[in-house]
């Protein structure tokens, strides 16, 4: 018993890290996507051509998910060794799932803004990378710290 219980705990740092990142996906994806819709919805009721690069504000934050998936894969190889990684997983997974949150909330002012003017395209991107490197730094910085512990 106490092994199996012992095998589940270990994969909770690995679940948080990938969940929390996801999460944040999500909700990002979500909020930009509405905010797309509602582009959408403008363009046609005025039967204006409707953007479909509104689009890659919408898929944005999806890569925090990616980075979550990369962070847990090298957890993985600690956790087969009796290394938790709780902290690892819960901090690095929120700090990943706030990115993309936020990186969506962008992503939806800048759905809003090019819907409405059909320009600015290269300056919402920025904007969203911007966003964007806060999770790679997360992933980038654990991944170089996982790599120097003598395991």
């Amino acid at each position: 018993m106490e092994t199996t219980v012992l095998a589940q705990l270990k994969d909770l740092g690995l679940a948080t890290v990938l969940g929390f990142a996801a999460i944040g996906s999500a909700m990002g994806a979500g909020v930009a996507g509405m905010a797309a819709v509602g582009a959408w919805k403008k363009a046609f009721a005025q039967n204006k051509a409707a953007s479909f690069m509104l689009v890659a504000f919408v898929g944005a934050p999806l890569t925090q998910t990616v980075y979550g998936m990369i962070l847990m894969n090298k957890m993985a190889e600690f956790a087969a060794k009796g290394y938790f990684g709780w902290g690892i997983g819960v901090l690095c997974g929120i700090a990943m799932g706030f990115s993309a949150y936020f990186q969506g909330k962008a992503g939806a002012a800048a759905a809003d803004a090019m819907g409405e003017t059909g320009k600015g395209f290269g300056n919402y991107i920025v904007v969203l990378g911007i966003i964007e490197t806060v999770a790679l730094f997360v992933m980038a910085f654990t991944l170089g710290a996982l790599g120097k512990l003598a395991v």
